[in-house]
C-alpha cells in the first residue's frame, strides 16, 4: 500500500505539524489514506478546506479520508457531514502518536465513532512531538501553540487553545540536533510567539529564550522569529534585535489595522502610535530591520477615513511585506455580530492596501541594488536574504547554503542577482 497523502492548508505551524503526523503515520503503518490538515483563519479558508477533501476524494478512489487541523476542531460537524470524509480528528489528537496507530485498517473503515475531536482548552501542553526539521533549506521549531487573547474576528483560539509553551531547554536541544544536521537557519514558530513562556516557571520571554538559544547554541548561522505581537515584545528581544547579528533583521507584525477605533473594537492591546513607535524603536536599533505585517481590509464598522488610517500606516512604519486579508466573518466570534463592510468595499479596500504593499515593496527593493547579501538558497535559483526578501540567481546553488550576492536589479517582487 501507498503513503498517506498529505494537503496543507494555512500557516507555517500547520505545515510543520503536518510533517509530524506523517512521520506518526509513517511509524503506526497507516498507508493508503488521505490526509487534509485544515484552517479556520477565514470563512474562505474553510471553504477551500471543503473543496480540497471533495478533489482529493476523486483523485483518490476509494481511500479513506481523515480530516484534520483548525477547521476540524471549530467545526466538526461540517467536515463529518461530508459523504468524502471518513474521520474528524482534532488539534490536540492529531499529535497523539496512539490516533495514528489506531487509525489504521480496519479501525479506521469500521464503525467507530466519525469524529474524535476533544475540547482544545483543556490541553495544558505543546509539542510531545517534536520533529527535526522540514525542508532542506530552513527548519522550523514550534516553541508555542495557542492563544489566551481574544481578538473579537479571530476564531484561533477556539482551534488552537489556551497558550502553552515548549521548555527552553527542549527547544535548545532541538536546535543543536538541526544545526548538527546542517541547517543553516531556524525560524521560531507559534500562534501567540510572544506569549512564550508565561505558562513555564519564573514566567521567562521570548527575548530570555532567544538570547539563550543564541548563547548556547554557537554554530547556528541564523536564527530567525516569525510573526510578533509588537506589543508584547520585552527587553530582552530588544537587546537581542540591537545585539545579535544572527538574529535576523526581519519581523513579522501582526498589527491588523490602523485606526484606534478600529483596533479597540479588534480588542487589540496596542494603539495605532504603538505599532509606529516599536517600528521606530526596532529600526533604531537595527537599522537594517524590515518589517511585514498582516493588515485586515473592511472591518465591521470601518468607515472610510479610518480605512485610510490603515493605508498610512504602511508608510508610518515602514512596512515592507504585507499580507492582507479582506474581512471574513466567523460564526461565534463578536466581530460577526458587528454592523458589516458591503463585501464590494472589503474587496476594494484589499485591493487598495494591496497596492500600497506592493508600492513599498518596490521602495525596498530598489534600495537593495547593488548591495552584497548574504542569502540562503531555497533551490537551485532561489534564496531569501536575511531581511527575508527573495532573490533569483542565473546559476545553480546548492541548497541550504549561504552565500554572498551582489544585488543587479529586481523585477518588482524578487531581487535579481
Amino acid at each position: 500500500m501507498s503513503a498517506p497523502v498529505f494537503s496543507t492548508l494555512g500557516c507555517r505551524l500547520n505545515a510543520y505539524e503536518s510533517e509530524a503526523m506523517r512521520e506518526m503515520a509513517k511509524a503506526a503503518g497507516l498507508s493508503g489514506a488521505v490526509v487534509v490538515n485544515t484552517c479556520a483563519v477565514t470563512a474562505e479558508a474553510v471553504r477551500k478546506a471543503r473543496q480540497e477533501i471533495r478533489r482529493l476524494a476523486r483523485e483518490n478512489p476509494g481511500a479513506p479520508v481523515i480530516v484534520t487541523g483548525c477547521a476540524a476542531q471549530t467545526e466538526p460537524e461540517t467536515f463529518a457531514a461530508m459523504p468524502e470524509v471518513t474521520k474528524v480528528i482534532g488539534n490536540h489528537e492529531k499529535m497523539q502518536p496512539a490516533t495514528w496507530a489506531s487509525l489504521r485498517a480496519p479501525d479506521l473503515i469500521g464503525d467507530t465513532e466519525k469524529v474524535v475531536v476533544d475540547d482544545i482548552m483543556s490541553v495544558t501542553e505543546t509539542a510531545g512531538h517534536l520533529i527535526d526539521g522540514f525542508g532542506r533549506h530552513r527548519a522550523y521549531v514550534q516553541v508555542q501553540n495557542g492563544c489566551d487573547h481574544r481578538c473579537t474576528f479571530c476564531i484561533i483560539p477556539f482551534g488552537r487553545g489556551n497558550s502553552r509553551s515548549v521548555p527552553a531547554g527542549v527547544v535548545v536541544e532541538q536546535i543543536k540536533r538541526l544545526v548538527g544536521r546542517g541547517f543553516n537557519e531556524v525560524v521560531l514558530t507559534g500562534v501567540d510567539l510572544t506569549s512564550w513562556g508565561a505558562d513555564l516557571p519564573g514566567t521567562p520571554r521570548l527575548g530570555d529564550l532567544v538570547m539563550r538559544i543564541l548563547r548556547l547554541v554557537p554554530d547556528l548561522p541564523r536564527l530567525r522569529i516569525s510573526s510578533i505581537d509588537s506589543i508584547e515584545a520585552d527587553e530582552n528581544l530588544m537587546l537581542a534585535i540591537a545585539t545579535e547579528p544572527r538574529l535576523m533583521p526581519h519581523l513579522h507584525l501582526s498589527l491588523q489595522a490602523g485606526d484606534d477605533m478600529i483596533l479597540k473594537r479588534m480588542k487589540r492591546r496596542h494603539l495605532r502610535d504603538d505599532a509606529i513607535a516599536f517600528c521606530e524603536e526596532a529600526r533604531r536599533l537595527r537599522p537594517d530591520m524590515v518589517f511585514g505585517a498582516d493588515i485586515i481590509a473592511g472591518f465591521p464598522t470601518e468607515t472610510e477615513a479610518m480605512f485610510e488610517n490603515s493605508v498610512k500606516l504602511v508608510g508610518d512604519c515602514g512596512l515592507t511585506f504585507l499580507h492582507v486579508f479582506p474581512y471574513s466573518a466567523r460564526k461565534g466570534t463578536p466581530a460577526a455580530r458587528m454592523p458589516a463592510v458591503k463585501g464590494a468595499v472589503i474587496r476594494d479596500r484589499a485591493a487598495r492596501l494591496r497596492a500600497a504593499g506592493d508600492v513599498a515593496l518596490r521602495v525596498h527593493l530598489d534600495a537593495q541594488v547593488g548591495q552584497v547579501h548574504r542569502v540562503l538558497t531555497e533551490g537551485p535559483r532561489i534564496g531569501r536574504t536575511a531581511q527575508f526578501t527573495e532573490v533569483a540567481f542565473d546559476h545553480d546553488q546548492p541548497e541550504g547554503a549561504l552565500i554572498d550576492l551582489r544585488i543587479g536589479g529586481h523585477d518588482g517582487r524578487r531581487l535579481v542577482a
